[in-house]
């Protein structure tokens, strides 16, 4: 399988502040803080460095700072350490690193053709020891 290559189409510097309504396609990448909306079919990346206040609505999205608010993805969330996360995540993938704080609900979903949701998660469960 191939993986897809964006380019980032724009980029907040950590000296800057925005608030409103962020729509785009491509990848953005996020350093400094935003209050809003933000609503892309694209990748949406916070900086470690970025601070975020929003719903956020894309297809990935990959946190290495901090975002208070809902996300849902459909394809993919990875939490990156330092990563925090204050707010409920929906994805078809989320991965969380060691060492991120998350506070919230985590669902997974993957969508078939007719749209029907279906649950999905990995449960790794110790192997058990036979000890005498």
């Amino acid at each position: 399988m191939k993986k897809k290559k964006e380019t980032i189409s724009a980029f907040l510097g950590p000296d800057t502040e925005f608030e409103g309504k962020l729509s785009f396609h491509g990848a953005v990448r996020i350093d400094g803080r935003f209050k809003g909306e933000i609503s892309t079919d694209g990748t949406l990346i916070v900086g470690e460095g970025g601070e975020i206040q929003a719903e956020i609505k894309a297809s990935r999205v990959l946190i290495s700072g901090e975002v208070h608010g809902d996300i849902v993805a459909r394809e993919k969330i990875d939490i990156l350490s330092p990563g925090k996360v204050f707010g409920n995540i929906e994805a078809a993938v989320v991965t969380v690193e060691e060492g991120v704080f998350l506070e919230g609900n985590c669902v997974t979903r993957t969508h078939d053709a007719e749209g029907d949701s279906k649950v999905a998660f990995l449960n790794q469960q110790p192997e058990a020891k036979n000890e005498i």
